[in-house]
């Protein structure tokens, strides 16, 4: 195993990585070599042993902790480890196996380097009460009490300094997270060190090399940008910029936190992420920054120096709790470790501590609440929330896909979970599915049997994407989360969020959450002819530049919608599948999430169909079966008893924009290569298109119904053109209907139900080609290297991929109300499940009275 590991160890080294943890059978091994070293390996065993072993639940770290707890009770002996050494050692590894091990040598001859060891711990859940029943009859245990009770854990971290001193790494313009980590190595994610080799490799090469010259000038290396972390949610962006400007934590493997994050503009998900890895984050002005420059952080005063002392940016820092979450080592051992202290003292009648910093409630204003406001607040047991609140709303549906969800599953084995307090934790498998690497088919395998013995919900691959499940997951007026940007709920609302803060939101059932402020945008007037769904998503940029709410340059970029909640009224029949359209979409105008005021019918409408979906999945052997069936029980609670909540007509927002639908004359698109660069069909008519791509979770099955009506009878289209519906239910109602058959004439590539094109991380598009999509965002090189990508219609797409280039709007119309308008009612229908004969017992595996027991 040492050779091996040794071997290993040098490869890695030649790309300037470390190798990787050590796994479950290769702990067992060097627990044995620990009993007996050979001479001259003594403190490489006890190195792998301390350092090289992941903490938390991980199989590794059971073995690593039932080794130490033999030691400890002096069940077998090594010559490098004393029962003492080996407590110490129980107490790095954060949480889960180590903690009862810790109880019960508390009564044992370590009983005080137990104690010791133990107040260290935050991660301990139930094993909490086992503490204080024990501290009544044991003074360890009451030592270990005491020092909850006093915020030890907290306490003894050092403060933030009064200044910092950095060198400036600049990277001008946008950076969003697929340039800090590129869907291309989506699969190396988990892998952090690796992962962190492709960081910034597209947009701006050279990068890493200018990082290492930097450090060599003897200060911490900060990154600065302008617009920094929009688009997705991974926290794989922020995994690889830590992994190059962070700290080593200790006893944790190939991972790192703390830093310094500078920009005009930092994205929300991004923010957030990097509070949870223990950074320091600052909105400031970043003009007068470049790279190889040395400067002041003063964190108190709230200023930015250069080498001449001379202020050059000044920054309030946000939120409040900032200095701690860095002192604690990031927003989420606060939070737990908070939570500890304050349930320690409330339960020894103390009242309590003010060591921390508390959230400052905002004043009071007297008026109503939005929609979003109320969500929130019935989340978190209260008639409504106001903007700027700190709160940790109820997180009742959790989502997790897969090129995020072996970061998750990290994240909740070193948050020690073994079981999801969330009442729904969702795993979907719609990024890998397509083209599976080997990697990808091992995910596959082992990820589904870690989500669903934990509680959860997995899907399989060739399911579909993870929104057009989830969706089918909700309850009304609720609110979740979900480790993918476009986690963005048609019914209540969610919050999306890096994989760390996802695990947590499943761990421990709720999520932290600064309450944003929103935006409402109120549609009035009528759909007009021609005028599709995406081309009202559209709009709201559109409208937004025209008032001069957003811009599209980075520089000083406007974006009235970053960091605030979307929230739309004016359209309440919409059915569910077509509200998504909107909702989804805010995650391009860098939303912290949003709501769509849905009429009561339609919502009854679409829940009614997700309980026979639901139940075919119980019926088809998903897992776990009891968490869906309570989803379903729920589900038909609120059926039961249809209660809607609404705003207030007294409500505050941020901004209103009303955008009159009478008005909206012609498609609206979102040119190349940015999803704020809104502009009318008349002015890109004619623009040239070679590749055409309809899918993602942007559309639905009636978008693949006009799409085949456009192209039926026009046999092979002249641009390549791509076809991936949503879930496999769409595939398997479209090819019924026939609609395949248009497709295979059109000469058209389909491919599985999934995500398919729309993150790169797979197939891709010729480079330097010019797209036509319906996907979710057209950064640069996403789709393809040097690809040009416009954004609109499923549509106005099958007219792109008939003329090889962009209609005119007069072609566009015509074509439109010959093949769309006649059939519109037969072409927009949508899934609706309780409505098929028989399809609750599609693909049975279990019997009626086995599913009928879980209930």
């Amino acid at each position: 195993m040492l050779a091996e590991y040794q071997q290993h160890t040098q490869e890695r080294a030649q790309l300037s990585i470390p190798p990787l943890p050590l796994d479950a059978v290769q702990t067992s091994k060097l627990c044995e070599l620990l009993k007996n070293p050979a001479p001259g390996t003594e403190e490489l065993l006890l190195y792998l042993l301390r350092d090289r072993i992941p903490p938390g639940v991980d199989q590794a770290a059971y073995v690593k902790a039932g080794f130490l707890t033999a030691i400890a009770k002096q069940e077998i002996t090594s010559p490098l480890i004393s029962p003492i050494a080996a407590v110490e050692l129980l107490g790095t590894m954060v949480g889960g196996y180590n903690v009862q091990s810790l109880i019960d040598l508390l009564s044992s001859q370590v009983a005080e380097s137990a104690a010791t060891a133990l107040s260290k711990i935050l991660l301990v859940y139930d094993a909490f009460n086992d503490v204080l029943e024990l501290s009544k009859t044991n003074k360890y245990a009451k030592q270990v009490v005491n020092s909850w009770v006093e915020a030890e854990w907290f306490t003894l971290r050092p403060t933030l300094p009064e200044s910092i001193t950095v060198t400036v790494f600049k990277v001008p313009g946008e950076t969003n997270t697929d340039d800090l980590s590129p869907a291309t190595h989506a699969t190396t994610r988990p892998d952090i060190p690796l992962h962190a080799l492709a960081m910034l490799e597209t947009r701006q090469p050279g990068s890493l090399e200018t990082i290492a010259d930097l450090k060599k000038k003897g200060y911490p290396v900060a990154y600065v940008g302008d617009v920094v972390g929009t688009g997705s949610s991974r926290k794989s962006a922020i995994n690889s910029v830590l992994w190059h400007l962070g700290n080593d934590i200790p006893f944790v493997p190939n991972k790192r936190a703390g830093g310094y994050i500078l920009g005009s503009a930092i994205a929300p998900i991004f923010f957030n992420t990097a509070e949870d890895a223990g950074a320091l984050p600052i909105q400031c002005n970043v003009t007068k920054m470049a790279t190889g420059d040395i400067i002041t952080i003063y964190p108190y005063k709230g200023e930015v120096t250069n080498a001449a002392g001379e202020v050059i940016s000044t920054f309030s820092l946000k939120p409040d709790t900032i200095l701690d979450e860095v002192r604690a080592g990031g927003r989420i051992p606060l939070l737990i470790g908070r939570t500890l202290t304050d349930k320690t003292r409330l339960a020894l009648g103390l009242t309590p501590t003010n060591l921390f910093i508390r959230p400052q409630a905002p004043t009071e204003t007297g008026k109503g609440y939005t929609l979003a406001q109320k969500m929130v607040g019935k989340a978190s047991g209260l008639p409504g929330v106001r903007s700027g609140t700190s709160c940790e709303p109820i997180m009742t549906t959790v989502g997790s896909q897969d090129t995020t969800g072996p970061m998750t599953r990290d994240e909740l084995k070193e948050l020690a979970c073994l079981g999801f307090s969330a009442d729904l934790v969702m795993q979907s498998f719609c990024h890998t599915a397509a083209y599976p690497k080997p990697i990808d088919i091992k995910t596959h395998q082992e990820l589904p049997d870690f989500i669903s013995s934990r509680g959860g919900v997995a899907l399989r691959p060739g399911d579909g994407i993870i929104h057009s499940w989830l969706n089918r997951m909700l309850l009304p007026d609720t609110v979740g989360t979900g480790g993918d940007s476009h986690t963005r709920f048609p019914l209540g609302i969610s919050f999306p969020a890096g994989s760390g803060l996802v695990a947590f939101a499943g761990a421990l059932g709720v999520m932290p959450l600064d309450m944003p402020e929103s935006v409402l945008v109120r549609f009035k007037g009528e759909l007009q002819p021609g005028i599709t769904l995406r081309d009202i998503v559209n709009a709201i940029p559109y409208v937004a530049m025209q008032k001069g709410l957003l811009t599209v340059e980075k520089q000083n970029k406007k974006n009235v919608f970053s960091g605030k909640i979307l929230e739309i009224e004016g359209l309440p029949n919409l059915k569910v599948e077509q509200a998504f359209e909107l909702t989804d979409a805010s995650a391009e105008r860098s939303c912290a999430g949003c709501t769509i005021k849905l009429s009561e019918e339609t919502i009854a409408e679409y829940l009614r169909s997700n309980i026979a979906l639901l139940k075919n999945m119980v019926a088809r052997g998903y897992s776990d079966a009891r968490t869906i069936m309570r989803r379903v029980a729920k589900m038909e609670e609120w059926l039961a008893n249809p209660v809607l909540l609404s705003a207030d007509t007294d409500a505050e927002y941020a901004e209103i924009i009303e955008i009159d639908l009478n008005e909206i004359k012609e498609p609206i698109v979102a040119a190349p290569n940015d999803p704020d660069n809104v502009k009318l069909l008349s002015e890109v008519a004619n623009d040239p298109v070679q590749e055409v791509f309809v899918g993602s979770c942007m559309t639905n099955i009636g978008h693949y119904r006009a799409t085949a009506k456009i192209l039926e009878g026009a046999g092979a289209v002249k641009a390549r053109l791509w076809i991936a519906p949503p879930t496999r239910m769409d595939e398997h109602q479209l090819k019924a209907e026939g609609v395949y058959n248009v497709f295979v004439s059109a000469n058209a590539r389909t491919e599985i139900p999934g995500c398919s094109l729309c993150m790169g991380n797979q197939a891709r598009v010729e480079d330097n080609t010019t797209v036509f999509s319906t996907s979710t965002r057209n950064f640069n090189n996403r789709m393809g290297k040097g690809a040009q990508v416009y954004l609109g219609s499923a549509e106005l797409a099958a007219v792109c991929a008939l003329l090889e280039r962009i209609p005119t709007v007069k072609e566009y119309m015509e074509i439109v109300g010959e093949k769309i308008n006649p059939f519109a009612d037969n072409l927009y229908r949508y899934l609706n499940f309780d409505q098929i004969v028989g399809f609750e017992d599609e693909g049975r595996v279990i019997s009626k009275e086995e599913q009928a027991a879980l209930v």
